[in-house]
């Protein structure tokens, strides 16, 4: 009988373990309020990298910007995978606040663009080694968390919101395309 109830025990905690966090829409927007902030930081820190002479240690913290946007994106995924679909109004708060992101993404990858050359040298215009691949490999690891945020999204939202949220995705994948090509060659 000891055995039986053990056993029982043992099971209602691993179900109670198993059953996943459900997660509201309050948790969205406080992930995509740090999101927000980080994303506009990302930004700035590449739009003050300047176009020649820029620092080893300017170039390795706009990286350590980009992998807290990424470890923030996967949370906010998360968030969006936990919760259920949401009303007309939640939806259009989420879908305002994500599509708010949008040019600042696109100002970011404009200028990661423009300033390949800057990445590739140093304060001293000699070369920097390595720094055009690690660009590289955030603007993969952007891209990815950012295709699945989207997905993610288009799942939650209202049917009148969702066109509109594919399309911003489409736009978004369409700019890092351009920037993951210009690293890549």
């Amino acid at each position: 009988m000891r055995f039986a109830s053990s056993i029982a025990l043992a099971l209602s905690l691993v179900s109670a373990f198993a059953i996943p966090t459900k997660r509201t829409v309050a948790d969205i927007e406080a992930a995509l309020q740090t999101l927000t902030t980080q994303v506009t930081g990302l930004d700035s820190a590449i739009n003050s990298f300047p176009a020649t002479g820029g620092s080893l240690l300017s170039a390795l913290a706009i990286h350590s910007t980009a992998g807290s946007v990424v470890t923030t994106l996967t949370s906010a995924t998360t968030a969006i995978q936990a919760t259920s679909p949401v009303g007309e109004a939640d939806g259009q708060t989420i879908f305002g606040a994500t599509t708010a992101l949008g040019p600042v993404i696109s100002d970011a990858l404009t200028q990661i663009v423009t300033k390949k050359a800057a990445f590739a040298r140093s304060l001293l215009g000699l070369p920097v080694a390595g720094i055009p691949a690690l660009v590289l490999q955030d603007l993969k690891s952007l891209s990815a968390g950012v295709a699945a945020y989207s997905s993610a999204l288009a799942v939650i939202l209202p049917a009148d919101l969702v066109g509109g949220s594919n399309d911003l995705a489409a736009q978004i994948s369409a700019a890092f395309a351009t920037a993951i090509s210009a690293y890549s060659s």
